[in-house]
């Protein structure tokens, strides 16, 4: 049997990396912490009942059983706690993952950007150029659409179920730029080339037919957030197919699992983008409000979108740190 030196010595260092990870004020937020608390804590567990079995003193016993009510108390508590700060981590969590994964972001931009631009040149530039990209009767659809603008506001009563189709649209456009990355990538490419494109298209015409105007007012308000959201889907669709193509020596269920809770922080995150999008889309765009008030709080959206996206989380992984 060993002696109560001994005891301790061999459990010291476990003990003391509990108490550490307790005295954390991020561990509770911190996914890898938590699992490592739970750990400690049922390895302590087994340590009192030896304490009180093998008789080590009362001194060692009621430091470990504090110890322990410590760690319950950590890991048990209220779940309107638990709620509170698992929604400030999901906050600050989606920034910092969009930042960490700044090179998939970059790629799914420019297969989303280059082809909005060339849609909107070639729309522009050479009269032929929408339709073949878009049916006739879609084009003549959208200039009808956008012909006089929204300085009457729409009719009574459609802002709410416009608002029910943006949602439904706009998340299934986002999903399909993610879920069709399990085809190795090659779907998430296509649909971030084909929506950019496809936008690009739309917009050009409008402006080639004198509506560029009201196109531009209209969407101002809701395009940060909505366009970040598709980009953002297809960024996290791409890191899933290339997980598939290289596995870094795993299988390919094991490089999904390592990629997956990255990537679903991403889609999750932008889901409420496009909810926020949504929003602001049934209600606000179609609004009596005057161009000038509509610029402005675009130009407030786009400085939100980003300045979140770019700085948020950033204190907490400090403090962290």
């Amino acid at each position: 049997m060993k002696t109560r030196d001994e005891f301790v010595a061999e459990r010291e260092p476990r003990w003391a990396r509990l108490e550490a990870l307790l005295a954390r004020p991020d561990s509770a937020r911190d996914g890898e912490a938590l699992r490592q608390v739970a750990a400690l804590f049922r390895a302590l567990c087994a340590d009192v009942m030896q304490v009180r079995s093998l008789g080590y003193g009362h001194d060692l016993r009621w430091r470990l059983d504090a110890l322990a009510a410590r760690a319950n108390t950590f890991l048990y508590r209220t779940p309107r706690r638990e709620g509170a700060e698992r929604l400030r981590e999901m906050l600050a969590e989606f920034p910092r993952e969009v930042r960490r994964r700044r090179v998939f972001i970059a790629v799914a931009s420019l297969l989303f950007w280059l082809p909005f631009g060339v849609g909107l040149a070639g729309a522009l530039w050479v009269p032929e150029f929408s339709e073949r990209v878009l049916p006739a009767a879609t084009l003549e659809q959208m200039s009808e659409a956008y012909s006089k603008g929204f300085a009457a506001g729409r009719a009574s009563g459609q802002d709410a179920a416009m608002a029910g189709f943006y949602v439904q649209n706009n998340i299934g456009i986002a999903f399909r730029c993610f879920a069709t990355g399990a085809l190795f990538g090659a779907g998430s490419v296509f649909f971030l080339v084909y929506n950019g494109l496809t936008i690009g298209t739309v917009v050009g015409y409008l402006f080639s037919t004198g509506h560029g105007r009201n196109i531009l007012t209209f969407v101002s308000g809701h395009t940060p957030f909505e366009l970040g959201a598709i980009v953002i889907s297809g960024a996290a669709g791409l890191m899933i197919g290339y997980c598939l193509l290289d596995t870094g020596g795993l299988t390919r269920v094991a490089a999904l699992r390592r990629t997956g809770r990255s990537a679903l922080t991403l889609v999750v995150g932008a889901a409420v983008m496009l909810l926020v999008a949504a929003l602001v889309e049934g209600f606000w765009s179609p609004s009596s409000a005057p161009d000038e008030v509509k610029w402005a709080v675009a130009a407030f959206n786009t400085a939100l979108v980003a300045g979140y996206l770019a700085w948020a989380g950033r204190r907490a992984r400090a403090e962290a740190a």
